[in-house]
């Protein structure tokens, strides 16, 4: 009972909410009633009010509230009301009308659907006690049901007027949400979901302490008091590995319980009903109904808008050691399938989608070397700080949230001081279709532009960089033309910026123009929120026959606003003028290379009037003071000689 509470606590939830639902007359009243009460009414209402099961009802020792509802169309809007907001549904048919039984498939299932409720379905079968004997067993009526609603968590059949399982349909409500079947078992297949299996790997790893690949009787041991708070006697272990292994001999080997023998074990409890044995595990070791870690383990993260997270030392000393023991054939960078099993107790692979999938360096294998492996956690650590910590534990880092991240210094106390101390420089990249922009991402990670996957939105690239002797990880983000705007409807856009890129075709003077406007959209953006940024400008195709009216004028604008003069590159001859050094070089002078408009500039002059005008109006007033004070001197002498 004690696991059991303790698992049902982990499950976040104070009480069970379970809305009754079906068609009029299959007895939705007289089981609430019948439940409650523990006896048959004589009298029911049409719709009685929410009643609540004691905290001490069942095992679990979490109260139920459940809630009865009519189906006449007059009360349509609450019933659906209800269902949105239930935990579990219990959807009743008649066991005496075959009609209501139906009517589950042809309009009550599909509708639950239609309001996409998420909540476990319990179909229950009432008056029990007028079923017709010559009609076919419950199993074969609702089986081809439960094939097409896989929502449907159990069914069951009961009397409340010769109380029979009545309170078992509400057991098996409480079950169904406090101990889901969905997140762990696939019904269909017959088999544990991948989700669950990953997180059952991981827990059989932390319990591995010798690492040997099984669990030894003492492991077995240390497993059972962890979770359930009781020792196995040394009968009752030799009693689990028998049953592995006359099931699956592989399950078992001379150093005890292997991965396989844990996995079958679980399998084994769910198919047996315990459900709730598997969930106190999983709870145990941090996980929440996704089979994810709670949120509660992941720390609320608080910084400024320009502030960044970045992996310490120690982080990255873990994440070296981790990709060495995952390189299994030595050869100095983790193919997919390395990857992928480095990643095996983690929910799923985190960077098996957009952004990641194709933001570093690979080799010729699709293997990622450790110099791209480190810049994808930079990456994620910068986007997404809560996820990188969430995979750091998934793949077992040990220390806590401020030992693996360092919050960075503010920007703007960066450009106070005229230097920074970050280690991850994120770059953003603007400019018009056709300029370059993906080019100089695909030639960042040693690619062809060619080689870049089809992408809706923002394409990300991540790498390193030398700089007088030291190694930065430069994130570049590439703006579509189209998202600018969106970008900068938002007050704090430019705030994780630490340097912007501004790419047109050396060869278009439309290019030029677009480029140019786009610098000065986002020029002026900088200057109206605070968050200014260094730019540069890169003249893309310089292997082109450029267009002189376009040199001519970047060179001129970049003059008029303060900044670097445009950097020409080709990267199909992969003459880059050393152009991702520059970029970290103007990163690190975050007071340098900053765009001025000339609304700016007129703004700063202004300012530099007013502050002159306030100093003069000062020394006027400190000569003032002086020219009394001395007055005030000269009279009291006078007065004394006289």
């Amino acid at each position: 009972m004690a696991a059991a509470a303790t698992a049902a606590n982990l499950a976040g939830k104070q009480g069970v909410r379970v809305v009754v639902i079906g068609d009029p007359g299959t007895g939705k009243s007289s089981l609430v009633v019948s439940v409650a009460t523990e006896a048959f009414p004589e009298n029911v209402p049409r719709v009685m009010p929410p009643t609540r099961l004691p905290a001490d009802y069942f095992p679990d020792r979490v109260p139920i509230t459940i809630v009865d509802t009519s189906s006449s169309p007059e009360h349509r809007a609450k019933l659906i009301a209800e269902c949105q907001a239930a935990d579990a549904v219990v959807l009743t048919y008649a066991c005496d009308r075959p009609a209501t039984l139906e009517r589950l498939s042809t309009f009550w299932l599909p509708e639950l659907r239609r309001l996409q409720l998420k909540a476990p379905v319990i179909v229950v079968g009432c008056k029990l006690d007028l079923r017709d004997e010559q009609q076919v067993s419950l199993e074969q009526v609702m089986a081809p049901i439960m094939q097409t609603f896989r929502e449907i968590e159990t069914c069951i059949e009961c009397s409340a007027l010769r109380q029979i399982q009545v309170p078992e349909v509400f057991y098996y409500a409480q079950k169904a949400v406090l101990h889901p079947t969905a997140p762990l078992f696939d019904q269909e297949a017959q088999s544990l979901k991948p989700r669950c299996v990953r997180a059952l790997k991981r827990i059989f790893i932390l319990c591995d302490h010798d690492r040997d690949g099984a669990l030894s009787d003492v492991e077995l041991n240390d497993f059972q008091v962890k979770c359930f708070n009781a020792p196995l006697q040394p009968t009752e272990i030799a009693g689990v590995k028998r049953v592995v292994q006359e099931k699956m001999p592989e399950g078992v080997n001379d150093n005890g319980l292997t991965l396989t023998g844990f996995l079958f074990l679980h399998a084994l409890f769910i198919e047996k009903g315990r459900l709730e044995t598997t969930w106190t595990v999983l709870r145990k070791f941090g996980y929440d109904n996704e089979i994810k870690l709670r949120d509660d383990l992941i720390p609320t993260i608080k910084r400024a808008p320009d502030q960044t997270l970045e992996l310490t030392g120690q982080a990255i000393d873990f994440l070296r050691g981790i990709f060495n023991m995952f390189d299994t054939d030595n050869d100095d960078a983790l193919l997919p399938a390395e990857l992928d099993d480095l990643f095996s107790t983690a929910p799923e692979n985190p960077w098996s989608s957009n952004p990641y999938v194709d933001c570093a360096e690979r080799n010729v294998l699709g293997g990622l070397s450790l110099e791209g492996f480190l810049s994808k956690w930079a990456l994620m650590t910068l986007l997404d700080p809560a996820n990188s910590f969430a995979n750091l534990i998934y793949v077992g880092y040990s220390g806590d949230f401020g030992s693996a991240f360092t919050t960075t210094r503010k920007r703007r106390v960066d450009r106070k001081k005229q230097q920074t101390q970050r280690n991850v420089f994120q770059c953003y990249v603007f400019g018009p279709r056709g300029a370059g922009k993906t080019a100089l991402l695909q030639s960042f990670l040693g690619r062809q532009p060619s080689d870049a996957l089809p992408m809706n939105g923002e394409r990300f690239a991540a790498n390193t960089v030398e700089l007088s002797g030291s190694r930065k990880t430069l994130v570049f983000r590439e703006i579509p033309e189209d998202d600018v705007r969106p970008l900068l409807a938002d007050r704090e856009s430019l705030a994780p910026c630490d340097v912007a890129v501004f790419v047109y075709d050396s060869c278009d003077e439309f290019s030029w123009q677009r480029t140019r406007d786009l610098l000065v959209e986002v020029a002026t953006h900088g200057e109206n929120t605070g968050y200014e940024v260094p730019c540069l400008i890169v003249a893309a195709k310089d292997d082109l026959d450029q267009s002189p009216l376009a040199l001519q004028e970047s060179t001129r604008v970049s003059q008029d606003m303060g900044i670097e003069m445009p950097i020409p590159i080709s990267v199909r001859l992969r003459d880059l003028n050393n152009i991702f050094c520059r970029i970290v070089h103007a990163a690190q002078q975050p007071h340098l290379s900053i765009p001025e408009t000339e609304a700016g500039k007129t703004r700063r002059q202004y300012r530099q009037l007013l502050n002159r005008s306030l100093m003069v109006v000062s020394v006027g007033a400190a000569v003032a003071v002086v020219g009394i004070a001395a007055y005030r001197v000269y009279a009291a002498r006078k007065n004394t000689s006289s």
